[in-house]
């Protein structure tokens, strides 16, 4: 908290929205010997979910000083399955996409939510150039030259520079004047953990409907995962409303008993699923992070390690404009470093999506012989796997095997 409820600060970056984008991007930029102010309450630590962080997002949470609580809480994931489970015509084949195969021996980690927000939040209280105010921004005036803004405590704060990581309804992108195609989906995420009777060997299994994914993804100690499942808002109200026989049972025959007898576990939450992608990524000293930069369905693990990678590329356009982190050209090199990388995850995650909920036959024969190419050729899944843990990876491998060819 800040010495006084009234106190002004200048030349600082302010920080809205206190999720785990928000939080890594405040210290990111202390790391930077920026002064941030924060605003927003204490994270949620009742989430459910889990999120499967890829090797980069790994990386950069250990350089934050995250390590221990990752090793403690996380589980590697070593391998990871595509398995068609619809009744259409024209069905894909089973995928399966091993780190082994290229070399690593997990793509990434699998950490609860609520460990990993406590653990950022805990970070962030510890950060002496870190000023968190637990109270929303209540009214933005940009300006030329600073961003000002009033908190719900009464704090004013003139920003060089503000970050907007207040979600995908986020009022700062407004106030940026940026606006923002957004759709609702026909779909929602019944999300759970569940324990079962097979060791899980540290895979994940993603389970393709009519209705969307059913991904079950390994939890530390070996038999339990945590489950997203996407599926009609109507059947996701009735499974939640099940009682937890009943739901185990529906779960087990979703997964095909392939981890033996299934137990849910208390605590089940429904999310209706939505899509949104800005026209701009920064305006008018506001920089877009996490869900106010992209919203869309929680597929191929996407969601959270692309908000880090707009943390690490913004992180990286302050560090050469110190003087002036807000600056036209330092939100211009911020909006071009982060464009594609966006726009081709968005894009790629939504079509993926549309194939699934599509009953048209030349989307099936699209999906079935993607995936069939993918799981035939070991030279398409290198590079599929490679850019989908760290983007540009796979394309550097292609180059090397050039010279080296």
């Amino acid at each position: 908290m800040s010495k006084d409820a009234n106190d002004e600060r200048d030349g600082t970056i302010l920080v809205a929205g206190t999720g785990p984008a928000g939080l890594a991007a405040a210290l990111a930029l202390a790391a930077l010997d920026q002064h941030v102010v924060l605003a927003g309450p204490p994270p949620v630590l009742t989430d459910q979910r889990t999120t499967a962080l890829m090797r980069p997002a790994v990386e950069f949470l250990e350089g934050l000083g995250l390590g221990d609580m990752l090793r403690e809480d996380a589980a590697p994931l070593a391998t990871m399955r595509v398995v068609d489970a619809t009744q259409r015509l024209i069905r894909s084949p089973t995928v399966t996409f091993r780190a082994a195969e290229i070399g690593e021996e997990a793509f990434g980690l699998n950490i609860p939510n609520a460990r990993l927000n406590a653990a950022l939040a805990d970070a962030a209280r510890g950060n002496t150039r870190i000023s968190w105010h637990e109270s929303l921004v209540e009214e933005w005036r940009p300006g030329p030259q600073t961003v000002s803004a009033r908190l719900a405590d009464g704090t004013s704060v003139n920003a060089a520079l503000v970050v907007a990581a207040d979600g995908r309804n986020s009022p700062a992108r407004a106030a940026a004047g940026i606006s923002a195609h957004t759709r609702r989906l026909p779909q929602s995420a019944l999300v759970l953990n569940f324990g079962h009777a097979r060791h899980h060997e540290f895979t994940s299994t993603e389970f393709h409907t009519e209705h969307g994914p059913c991904t079950q993804v390994p939890l530390p100690g070996g038999f339990r995962s945590s489950l997203v499942w996407v599926t009609r808002p109507e059947e996701a109200e009735e499974l939640a409303a099940l009682d937890e026989a009943a739901l185990s049972e529906r779960l087990e025959r979703r997964l095909q008993s392939f981890l033996g007898k299934v137990t849910v576990e208390p605590g089940r939450q429904v999310y209706p699923l939505s899509s949104a992608l800005p026209a701009r990524f920064a305006a008018r000293r506001i920089a877009l992070v996490g869900e106010a930069a992209h919203v869309f369905p929680p597929i191929t693990a996407q969601g959270l390690n692309l908000s880090i990678r707009d943390v690490v590329d913004l992180a990286g356009v302050v560090k050469t404009h110190p003087a002036d982190p807000g600056a036209l050209a330092a939100l211009a090199l911020y909006d071009m470093r982060r464009r594609p990388d966006i726009l081709a995850r968005s894009s790629a995650v939504n079509l993926f999506n549309a194939s699934l909920l599509s009953s048209l036959i030349p989307a099936q024969l699209a999906r079935s012989a993607g995936l069939g190419l993918l799981g035939s050729a070991p030279f398409l899944r290198g590079f599929f796997m490679r850019e989908g843990m760290r983007p540009g990876s796979g394309f550097s491998a292609l180059l090397s095997a050039g010279r080296r060819a």
